[in-house]
């Protein structure tokens, strides 16, 4: 049986995200060269709500776009047939700042597929990571440039994170490995 805390709630994670926005715009100065690109599924949801948040405090919109990173990701057979694209990126990524989204950070795979991703599809000035959860035990040498909650774990545990638009619900979990009886 499994044990679930609850490490952050909807207003926890909405206070995260609006610190996020006030440091990616305090950090580059602005938004000017600005694109915030979600790693797919719940990456494009922080960025869009980051996006909102960025328009109220700039008053001006920043753009948007979604990485899906399936081929790219080294923990999953290859279609050799298949050639890698990001298909949802509505803008050229060239010489444009990048922050990159995801829900939680652990190994640093995830990110390392996202980057080669993005680094195949143009060349941009810079990337930065934003993660709602950090939860450590990095395999690659990857650090996040904003960060919403840092929470260390072992590795027998899980992080959870639960979004309204896909879940019903905002929910930041950590699950504990049950004992059997």
């Amino acid at each position: 049986m499994q044990e679930s805390r609850t490490l952050m709630d909807e207003s926890a994670i909405r206070r995260a995200l609006t610190r996020i926005a006030h440091e990616i715009v305090e950090k580059n100065k602005g938004i000017e060269g600005c694109v915030l690109v979600g790693i797919r599924t719940r990456g494009i949801y922080l960025a869009r709500r980051v996006a909102e948040r960025i328009l109220d405090i700039e008053g001006a919109p920043v753009e948007v776009g979604e990485l899906d990173i399936t081929r790219y990701r080294d923990d999953r057979p290859q279609d050799a047939a298949a050639s890698p694209k990001l298909e949802s990126l509505p803008f050229p990524i060239k010489d444009k700042r990048i922050i990159l989204f995801d829900d939680v950070l652990y190994t640093g795979r995830t990110i390392r597929a996202a980057l080669d991703a993005l680094i195949d599809n143009g060349r941009p000035q810079s990337i930065q990571l934003a993660v709602l959860v950090d939860r450590g035990h990095r395999e690659l040498p990857i650090r996040p440039d904003y960060v919403g909650k840092n929470v260390p774990t072992s590795k027998q545990e899980e992080i959870e994170v639960r979004l309204r638009e896909i879940d019903e619900e905002d929910e930041v979990a950590i699950v504990h490995p049950g004992t059997e009886d």
